[in-house]
């Protein structure tokens, strides 16, 4: 890329009146004022006796260059004369750094003549917004456009952002206040860490400036000052959050997509790092485009590369027979050519920078999206993807607005718009544009999106699942496979530098784990062969239908929706321990609490709502049957029934070798988990225990650990089985096979609980290294991490909000999409150690060390 040195208006004598003066890296380039002139572009090696010039957009026309012949002198009149001797000097330096035999000492001398102008200059603070304004830091830096990066200092203030180009071209200060910025991502620029992008748009495709800095420790301090500015006023967004976000829907495909680019180094302004979009259509042939018909759409789950059998077997067969390193295809899904070509018609001098003045071969150019499909899938070395312009609403890249002359083909015909498919009507280009944002938003594409992800950002990008999925390209292509600084030939590292940066460079990894499906509609109806998927999907595949259920969930939505006005009814202090456990009957209408105390001793009836049972010496209880009975887990490793009619021991149950913590209860089975790191799974007959009949439990399965289990959670359909260790890994069973699904490493220490989400697609966890934790089921990924000011003990969720209670006594609502606190209510005077909420979510009782018991109801 150029770099700009020098900027100023001039006279030039000779067949120009007034223009400007570019005194580039490796060129001179005069621009007239008058815009039929064309632009002079002089190449500096050619100085000492010019016998050439490059005349560019001659008559305000973007044309290829005209290289015109023939020795010439050329005079040069600078309205300031004051700069005339730094110009020369520059000129001079610059001149004899062209002249030079080898390419790396060209750029050496280069980059140190431009580190000893940046050395000679500061940044001027006359620029200043405001006299109050105080700075932070000042370096230097460049700013970066495609293709060309212009040098200047950077300073940051208590409000502002500025950067002050060497040459104050084509601006004297860029300035951005700090309130404005919404996102802020570091960049690899050049493969080295040392680029920062700002963004003062949530969802906008440009950014407000790109910075490349020349070392990494400038970058850094700059970026964590904004960071640190914006804790107060945003949310940083990570790759984790904005799958929970997409996988809920709260955004589209199209802004999912574009915030994966972002974060793994993608930017507009970087041609070899633009954003990369999916071919999601298949069909650009029929007059019409069916979205209902998968048939229309490509397969998502293999790369470009793969999608024709023929072609793909011929790649293997010469991948097979390849040296090390091997690969399978010899060009990238995204190179600067590749944009380009979709571009050319809007950025033709992009274009023709690139390819010193030519535009390609008129039968190799964008001419049709058929056409170029086509070639996608049968070329032999064609594997290229989309750009976001498709999936937008600016449709001028598809037509010849500029009447650029881009050639004639073969057929005779000249080069103009793109030809479109039939099914593009009305406004063509309009038209097709809307219909490929309708297809990328389509519930096919939604239902299958993940699967591309896994393979451009995810866990198939690189190593066995890449070879596996037939998605190996060049080694340069990846992040860190080459180490450019530790090449000494500078003439090699230049030359393998341009090599990557023209080839295209793979993003960089986001996912190490498979990618969860998005929760569409109708995803129930879609099959999987996975027992996994199966018992996901036995939860959502029914319903309900009835009306009354539909006015439960309503009442469900309003009272999480205004949680935050949850008020105190009453409090109750009938323990002499700390409350280790709350639960209600399934009518709501009686509630049970328990503690540990000293002594088994007592068995005592309190009213909270009709009446409360109390034991001591407890860890954890399950109310079954209405109020019919109650499950009791002893200290001692004993497990008791209780008949509540007749407020007796029913039943005892010996079955583990250290203490249970908790248990759970459905058809007729109970789980039980142990600090002797087993969960078992017994076989219990209500009517047996009903009839005052003695019980009997037949153990079905026992599901082993490495470490104590603390936690367990059944699936609202009651087919997965979650459990949290003391040494804080989480897992994932399946109910009907008993099998382990995933073990996950989530928290640093001991999980205090977990639960999943109503529509089982995620679980929840809270534990001892004050974190909340959204996993997903189907893939065993970590989907969010929340950071909380104090350790959370145990909480209740709807799958987007959470009412935590942890040691500060307070209860959170947080909203784990922003992954923020949105409410805090003032509860207990001890740290929080249980909460239960009733099944219409509209009554809320706590427990806490302070041995209290607080009813809590919504205060509308």
């Amino acid at each position: 890329s150029l770099k700009l040195y020098h900027f100023c208006k001039i006279v030039f004598l000779i067949i120009y009146n007034q223009g400007s003066l570019k005194i580039c890296s490796k060129s001179v380039i005069f621009e007239p004022d008058e815009v039929n002139k064309p632009i002079l572009k002089i190449p500096l090696k050619d100085c000492k006796r010019i016998e050439a010039v490059y005349l560019i957009k001659e008559g305000d026309v973007v044309a290829p260059y005209k290289y015109e012949r023939g020795e010439r002198n050329v005079i040069f009149q600078l309205d300031m004369p004051l700069k005339t001797e730094d110009v020369v000097q520059t000129l001079l330096q610059l001149h004899r750094a062209s002249c030079l035999d080898k390419l790396g000492d060209q750029t050496a001398m280069i980059a140190a003549n431009l580190q000893s102008r940046l050395a000679r200059t500061s940044f001027d603070k006359n620029s200043f917004q405001s006299v109050t304004e105080r700075p932070h830091m000042e370096c230097e830096a460049e700013m970066v456009s495609p293709l060309v990066t212009n040098p200047g200092h950077v300073c940051i203030t208590d409000h502002n952002l500025y950067f002050q180009p060497l040459n104050s071209y084509p601006d004297s200060v860029v300035q951005i206040g700090l309130h404005s910025v919404r996102r802020i991502y570091k960049r690899r620029h050049g493969l080295r860490p040392l680029g920062l992008e700002v963004f003062c748009t949530e969802n906008d495709l440009c950014s407000d400036i790109y910075l490349k800095f020349y070392n990494t420790k400038d970058r850094d301090e700059l970026y964590y000052y904004i960071a640190t500015f914006l804790e107060n006023h945003i949310t940083e967004h990570t790759a984790e959050s904005y799958m929970l976000q997409w996988q809920r829907g709260h955004i589209s495909n199209y802004q999912y997509l574009l915030h994966l680019n972002n974060l793994a180094d993608r930017s507009v302004n970087d041609l070899s790092q633009y954003p990369v979009f999916p071919w999601v259509i298949s069909d650009y042939s029929s007059p019409q485009l069916d979205l209902l018909n998968p048939a229309s759409f490509r397969d998502l789950s293999k790369p470009v590369g793969a999608l024709n059998t023929e072609r793909l077997e011929r790649l293997l067969e010469r991948y097979r027979d390849m040296p090390e390193p091997r690969f399978m295809y010899g060009s990238h899904y995204s190179s600067p050519g590749y944009v380009l070509f979709y571009l050319v018609r809007v950025a033709p001098e992009h274009m023709l920078c690139l390819q010193n003045g030519r535009y390609d071969h008129a039968d190799r150019m964008f001419n049709s999206v058929g056409e170029t499909w086509k070639n996608c899938l049968e070329g032999g070395t064609d594997f290229k993807e989309l750009i976001p312009e498709f999936y937008g609403t600016d449709s001028s890249f598809l037509k010849n607005l500029l009447s650029l002359n881009l050639g004639r083909r073969q057929g005779g015909g000249r080069v103009g718009d793109v030809e479109l498919p039939s099914w593009a009507s009305g406004s063509p280009s309009n038209d097709f544009l809307q219909k490929m944002r309708a297809a990328l938003e389509s519930q096919h594409v939604s239902e299958h999106l993940h699967e591309w992800i896994d393979l451009i950002f995810g866990y198939k990008q690189r190593g066995s699942e890449a070879v596996a999925a037939h998605n190996v390209f060049h080694p340069l292509t990846y992040e860190g496979v080459i180490d450019c600084d530790s090449i000494e030939d500078p003439d090699q590292k230049i030359a393998m530098l341009t090599q990557i940066l023209e080839f295209g460079q793979t993003p960089r990894q986001l996912f190490t784990t498979p990618h969860p499906q998005r929760i569409t509609p109708r995803f129930h109806s879609v099959s999987s062969g996975t027992s996994l998927m199966a018992c996901i999907l036995s939860y959502s595949a029914s319903p309900s239908l009835d009306s009354f259920e539909d006015l439960t969930e309503e009442s469900k939505t309003l009272a999480w929706s205004n949680m935050n006005k949850l008020a105190l009814q009453s409090s109750h202090k009938i323990h002499k321990e700390v409350v280790t456990g709350i639960a209600g009957t399934l009518s709501g209408t009686s509630i049970f609490s328990t503690s540990q105390e000293p002594h088994v001793n007592s068995l005592f009836l309190s009213f909270i709502l009709s009446f409360c049972l109390s034991f001591s010496l407890l860890l954890t209880f399950l109310s079954l049957f209405l109020f019919l009975f109650f499950f009791l887990c002893h200290i001692s490793l004993k497990r008791y029934f209780y008949s509540i009619a007749y407020g007796r021991r029913q039943d005892t149950l010996m079955g583990h070798d250290d203490a249970v913590s908790q248990v759970c209860w459905r058809d007729n089975q109970l789980y039980t988990a142990s600090w002797d790191s087993t969960i078992k799974v017994w076989k219990c007959v209500a009517a047996d225990i009903s009839s005052n009949k003695r019980a009997h439990f037949e153990l079905l399965a026992e599901l082993e650990h490495e470490s104590g289990v603390n936690t367990i959670a059944l699936s609202p359909a009651g087919t997965l089985l979650a459990s949290g260790t003391k040494e804080g890994s989480l897992s994932v069973w399946d109910i009907a096979s008993c099998s382990l699904l995933h073990q996950i490493a989530c928290h640093s220490g001991k999980i205090h609980q977990v639960a999943f989400s109503p529509d089982s697609r995620n679980i929840l966890s809270v534990g001892e290294d004050s974190c909340l934790k959204v996993t997903d089921v189907q893939t065993g990924m970590l989907l969010s991490t929340v950071p909380a000011e104090d350790e959370q003990r145990c909480f209740c969720w709807d799958g987007n909000t959470v009412l935590s209670g942890g040691q500060s006594g307070n209860l959170l609502i947080w909203d784990l999409l922003s992954s923020k606190v949105i409410h805090k209510i003032p509860a207990h005077s001890g740290p929080v150690t249980c909460i239960w909420m009733n099944e219409q979510c509209s009554s809320v009782i706590t427990g806490g060390e302070d041995k209290q018991i607080m009813f809590w109801k919504h205060q509308y």
